[in-house]
Parts: structure tokens; sequence; C-alpha cells
């Protein structure tokens, strides 16, 4: 049986909410261990006129505790 544990992580990207999500991942890396799965709860987006300038994502990692 494993013990898993969710956090929730907000990240954001110039290019794209995938890029936005995998950063959000990337820099969770950095201080947990185990990464399961990324669930993405929602998606933002900054608008300057008719552009689209950030994507922004929230989302819920798990992870398993050893």
């Amino acid at each position: 049986m494993a013990i898993l544990k969710v956090i929730e992580v907000l990240a954001n990207s110039n290019e794209s909410w995938e890029d936005a999500t995998r950063n959000a991942v990337k820099h969770a890396a950095k201080s947990v261990k185990n990464i399961r799965s990324v669930y993405i709860n929602e998606q933002t987006a900054v608008v300057d006129g008719a552009d689209v300038t950030e994507f922004r994502v929230n989302v819920k990692i798990t992870f398993e505790v050893k």
C-alpha cells in the first residue's frame, strides 16, 4: 500500500498552458521526490488588448511518501 500526498502549485508561462504545467512539475520536483501525477485544476490567461500574454495553471501534484 502506498501513501500519497497532494500539493497545490500555481505556475505560469508565456508560451502555453502545457508549458505552464511543465514549469509547475519542474519547480515542484526541486523539493518533492516520487511525483506520480499532475491534475490541472484551473487554467487562466492574461490578455493585453487582443493578445494572450501569459498562461496560468493551478495544478494538484500527487507524490508518494516513502
